[in-house]
């Protein structure tokens, strides 16, 4: 595993998100545990900005 990889999985281990378990963060893929990741340190993952500027149709 890539070094990156293996803090996040420690990180996660020792205090992992609701509704998982440390067992759960061990027998994670890398990619599954980057995309977790990525979604839980997101801004706001429901703010797609839809219609804030750019092309309208109407």
């Amino acid at each position: 595993m890539k070094p990156d990889i293996e803090e996040l999985r420690k990180k996660y281990i020792e205090n992992p998100p609701e509704g998982m378990t440390s067992e759960d963060i061990r027998h994670m893929s890398e990619d599954d545990l980057l995309d977790m990741d990525y979604f839980l340190n997101e801004d706001d993952p429901f703010d797609d900005l839809f219609g804030e500027e750019g092309f309208y149709i109407f």
